[in-house]
């Protein structure tokens, strides 16, 4: 059963291996589908610190095949996300018994083992039953979703306010369409048409290039006044200082990614305006949320080109990933259940 370990910085290895269950309370969860990420690409090449070795794969989903006796709400054949996130169990609010306040979330792929594999051995409490009405390619899309969502919790925003969005890729997209979806209005900012033309597919109205117009443009969609927040996306090819200039005194600034993202940070609006900074790289205790904000058609994935591989190389793939210039707006998926 294949299995695939990252040994080194691009150093990925198949090592087959077999997998049952010892404890009552956990499952075995064929893999079925698997989203590679940004994260996992980070992650091949040595830029988001890997702890050797582990198994690949941030975002996948899978089915049933076993259940311990002690497993409660999950079923054989029930279709399945796998939480990209757990507890660490290690800091204050850990051991204090709030786990959900963790300061040091553990990562798949990272921290522990992902999901680049053709079988899953993990507690009941690790995967989350998937409605029938939440399709394969959006269910991959939980944590994105969730990572938008804790964004919005963060800038703490009313109904009408004006958020500018710096990055309109596949993230930069889905946070802007969650905004959109507790009828907050998202500035989509990037220098790529493609990637602005999806985000009008997906009702974005506001979508600007970061030109000599920009500043001109953002008056005029604010009314005469600076967004009320900003949300810079870690992958963007902009500069950080667009989020911060565009923004009014005292407001937030987030900055996201799912893994290190280096930008030169520019301290003068942020000190000169007083802003507040946030970093947000997970979507840790949002998946049940989310899946309720799926079932509302929060999130509309059909505007995403998606590459959906049958037969592929992971090492290829991740070889051809690490030496684009930057990510790409679209989903390529594993199917690992033919």
């Amino acid at each position: 059963m294949d299995n695939w370990v990252l040994k080194g910085p691009q150093t990925l290895v198949n090592e087959p291996y077999g997998v049952n269950i010892t404890s009552p309370t956990q499952v075995k969860v064929k893999v079925s589908h698997l989203l590679l990420t940004d994260f996992d690409t980070q992650l091949f090449t040595g830029a988001a610190h890997p702890r050797y070795p582990k198994t690949l794969g941030r975002a996948a989903i899978g089915i049933v095949t076993e259940v311990g006796a002690e497993c409660y709400g999950v079923e054989k054949n029930m279709r399945v996300y796998f939480e990209p996130t757990r507890a660490c169990g290690q800091c204050l609010a850990c051991r204090s018994g709030k786990p959900k306040n963790c300061t040091s979330v553990l990562t798949a792929g990272r921290d522990f083992d992902g999901f680049l594999r053709d079988f899953v051995v993990c507690e009941y409490t690790d995967v989350a039953p998937l409605p029938d009405s939440v399709d394969d390619i959006t269910a991959l899309c939980i944590e994105t979703v969730g990572i938008a969502e804790n964004i919005y919790d963060k800038l703490n925003l009313s109904a009408g306010q004006k958020v500018a969005v710096v990055g309109a890729d596949f993230y930069g997209n889905i946070i802007a369409q969650v905004l959109q979806y507790h009828k907050v209005i998202p500035v989509l900012i990037d220098n790529n048409e493609a990637y602005l033309g999806k985000a009008k597919k997906s009702g974005v109205y506001y979508n600007f290039t970061a030109g000599e117009d920009l500043d001109a443009n953002i008056i005029n969609a604010t009314g005469g006044h600076l967004c009320d927040a900003a949300i810079y996306c870690g992958y963007s090819r902009l500069p950080l200082s667009v989020c911060t200039r565009l923004v009014g005194a005292g407001k937030t600034v987030v900055i996201t990614s799912l893994a290190s993202a280096s930008s030169p940070i520019d301290a003068r609006d942020i000190l000169a305006k007083s802003l507040t900074v946030y970093g947000v790289s997970h979507a840790y205790d949002y998946t049940d949320a989310v899946i309720n904000m799926l079932l509302h058609g929060a999130v509309n994935t059909d505007i995403f080109e998606k590459e959906i591989l049958t037969e592929y190389d992971p090492v290829a793939l991740f070889k051809e990933r690490a030496s684009q210039t930057a990510p790409k707006c679209k989903m390529t998926v594993l199917k690992m259940i033919l």
